[in-house]
């Protein structure tokens, strides 16, 4: 390995002229005395290698440069800056910025941290190695900007429903461009984005057009931010959507629905919109009210109902955005048209039961009868006239016969 061999006097006399110097002189002496020094040790660089990476790093943030040799042999190591000034020599900092810190120095690597990074800092950092032939490779730093700031605009603060309105969002002076996502609740929408780039930054503005309806009222609209710089940065508004009455018709009596005559009815009508409905109206389709009617705010009574109060009544309800209704149609049964349903319901669960009793009676005695002829075949008697055969005539015959019945012998015949 060769070395180039500067005269020992040489190097006194630049160490004795930097020691005189006058103070803004003798950092720049006494760097050129360490560069010096360095040349009489330079040696050949045969087999060494300078390795480096780029780093990224986010603004504000540490960025760590790492000037490594591979087989080293002792070669000095230097560091330079976008401008080619001389950051690090060895462990020694001929740079007046406190922002580079030395992390680590060895005969294989020379690394140094920079504090605070800004975007000023971008650019190619040198390392270099004072071999024969010297080396000398860069590392680049890229600097990530997050958007300075995240603004949302809705085009109008109230909206009605059925209307379309223009949402903004505007993320300002970011490196590089962000990526702008919307979403309605959790909903992912699409917007359309523009970019606008002043001084290696960029400003993005994303327009997304809504077209909004009473189940928007509420829902948060969140303009999200894509960006590698920072993450979960989102802003978000709150849609407020009005809309006509929603119209329901609730039947308060008689709670099982049948209306006879007599009766009272007592309807309510429900009424929901945005803004709140704060009156509602009750009319009689065809025809007017009944005078017996009662209207007290939301709710329709009706006492003493007879077949003349048929009809349909109608529950309107109105706000600024619009008018809607919802109908009933009253029909009016006898007085004794329940009554009568549970009279007959009862006959005829009696006649059914009075039936199934008797049914049960007959079937019971027909059973027992034939139990009993079975066992019991058939039994009869029979009489034979005793004297017949002697009496003279007929008459004598019978006589005899008829006085000869108690004396009769009984007979039994059995039939099997």
């Amino acid at each position: 390995m060769a070395s180039a061999v500067l005269p020992s006097g040489s190097l006194c006399a630049a160490a004795a002229a930097a020691a005189a110097a006058p103070p803004g002189l003798r950092l720049r002496l006494r760097l050129l005395l360490l560069l010096l020094s360095a040349a009489a040790l330079i040696p050949t660089g045969d087999g060494q290698n300078l390795i480096t990476e780029d780093v990224t790093v986010v603004e504000g943030e540490v960025a760590t440069i790492s000037c490594r040799v591979k087989n080293s042999d002792d070669s000095v190591i230097q560091l330079l800056n976008p401008n080619r000034q001389t950051i690090y020599f060895r462990d020694f900092r001929p740079l007046k910025d406190s922002r580079f810190q030395l992390v680590n120095f060895s005969n294989s690597e020379l690394r140094v941290s920079l504090t605070n990074v800004s975007i000023s800092d971008e650019g190619r950092y040198f390392c270099q190695l004072y071999t024969d032939p010297p080396q000398e490779i860069y590392t680049t730093i890229t600097v990530l900007v997050p958007p300075r700031n995240l603004m949302i605009d809705i085009q109008k603060d109230t909206a009605v429903e059925g209307e379309e309105i223009e949402v903004n969002c505007t993320a300002m002076a970011s490196k590089p461009a962000t990526t702008i996502r919307w979403f309605k609740g959790n909903k992912e929408l699409t917007g359309k984005s523009e970019v606008e780039e002043w001084s290696d930054m960029y400003t993005v503005t994303s327009q997304l057009m809504l077209t909004v309806g009473k189940e928007d009222d509420g829902v948060p609209v969140i303009c999200l931010v894509d960006h590698p710089a920072v993450k979960d940065m989102q802003t978000q508004r709150y849609l407020e959507v009005q809309y006509k009455p929603q119209v329901h018709i609730q039947l308060t009596y008689p709670p099982q629905g049948l209306t006879r005559e007599g009766d009272t009815l007592e309807l309510t009508c429900e009424a929901i919109g945005k803004p709140q409905p704060v009156m509602v109206n009750w009319v009689r389709l065809d025809d007017d009210l009944p005078q017996h009617a009662v209207v007290s705010g939301s709710n329709l009574l009706i006492n003493n109902l007879n077949k003349t109060d048929n009809g349909t009544y109608r529950c309107e309800a109105s706000n600024a955005v619009g008018t809607a209704h919802s109908d009933y149609t009253l029909y009016v049964y006898d007085s004794r048209a329940g009554e009568d349903n549970s009279i007959r319901a009862v006959d005829h669960a009696v006649i059914g039961g009075v039936v199934a009793v008797v049914v049960f009676a007959m079937l019971c005695l027909l059973i027992i009868l034939g139990r009993y002829f079975a066992r019991h075949k058939g039994t009869y008697f029979t009489h034979e006239a005793k004297g017949a055969d002697d009496a003279a005539d007929a008459d004598t015959a019978i006589i005899n016969a008829e006085g000869g019945q108690n004396n009769s012998e009984e007979k039994k015949e059995y039939f099997i």
